[in-house]
């Protein structure tokens, strides 16, 4: 079903109040969801260097599972802008304000400096959402890019992007910074974006985003690569899942993740099913023969997955050498 036609449909699904979400009983967490307590040298020494330098990571404000894995192997992904959104996504564990701190005028030399002292050779970023500010923090997170790329003008950046209310200058800011993969999440199917997402957010306003990264970048004969992910276990069908594929993919998307939603407290959205490891394994079939470049599916993956950016920095690194 094409995305016209499901705007057509009158099935939003009304979101939950915290009262309401409190009140439903969580599923038991089967055991292939179990997660090790974070600890290890680089973990102590990557949290040591946010704390000096007053930094945030998504792996903690977002209470992401793979902190542990991430950090014990020297990856983060650095959040600009404050710890406090502006939205109230209901899946999302984020703070949540209509006035966040002012932006911090040093943070992209704080960032580029921590990148550098960890060594790194693929950093992502991503932010919180400004809409505050009137062009959603744009221009702020292009300077970390630049930043990060004048320091070290071989590494690759990827940027997990908010979606800047639609607006495509917003987009090309980002675009013209020269990172490597242009990264928004659309979170979920159709049908359950009201319930899932913040008001201001959009099924289609977040594929625009997207298709007008590639496209701008293309125009500027500038190689750029498009990623999204999907959270599973809000109540969406198999069938809707193929629809989202497929619109991701006619929107120019190459990289896709899918995984687990997990409920970070009872006042969010309560998990309406536990994927298996078998089940994701399949979707992870149907999505390639959907056509995306690569695919990353199972219980603990993220949007900021190790897997991903692994596959990215080859495949970016191999055309760089062409």
């Amino acid at each position: 079903m094409s995305v016209k036609s499901l705007q057509n449909r009158h099935d939003q699904e009304r979101p939950l109040s915290p009262s309401e979400a409190s009140r439903i009983a969580p599923l038991k967490k089967p055991e292939w969801l179990k997660i090790r307590p974070p600890g290890g040298e680089n973990y102590l020494q990557i949290k040591q260097l946010l704390r000096e330098r007053n930094l945030h990571t998504v792996c903690e404000e977002a209470h992401c599972p793979n902190v542990s894995e991430c950090w014990s192997g020297g990856t983060a992904t650095f959040m600009l802008g404050s710890e406090v959104c502006t939205r109230a996504c209901r899946f999302c564990a984020i703070q949540t304000a209509r006035r966040p701190p002012p932006l911090d005028p040093d943070e992209p030399f704080k960032v580029a400096e921590a990148v550098s002292k960890l060594g790194l050779k693929y950093v992502v970023l991503t932010s919180v959402d400004r809409d505050d500010l009137p062009d959603g923090s744009a221009a702020h997170f292009a300077a970390t890019i630049r930043e990060l790329k004048r320091l070290d003008p071989g590494l690759l950046v990827e940027a997990l992007v908010p979606d800047f209310r639609g607006d495509l200058k917003c987009v090309e800011t980002i675009v013209d910074s020269g990172l490597d993969v242009y990264a928004h999440n659309i979170e979920t199917v159709y049908r359950l974006q009201y319930r899932v997402r913040d008001p201001r957010a959009g099924y289609q306003q977040s594929l625009n985003t997207l298709e007008h990264a590639k496209t701008y970048a293309a125009a500027r004969n500038q190689s750029l690569h498009t990623k999204s992910s999907i959270m599973l276990g809000l109540g969406e069908t198999e069938a809707e899942l193929v629809t989202a594929f497929g619109d991701l993919r006619r929107h120019g998307i190459d990289v896709l993740t899918l995984g687990q939603y997990l409920r970070p407290s009872l006042k969010h959205l309560p998990v309406e099913k536990y994927y298996t490891p078998g089940e994701f394994e399949s979707l992870e079939l149907t999505a390639k023969g959907a056509g995306f470049l690569y695919v990353a599916s199972g219980p603990m993956v993220r949007s900021s997955y190790k897997a991903a950016e692994l596959f990215l920095e080859g495949l970016i690194r191999k055309n760089q050498e062409k």
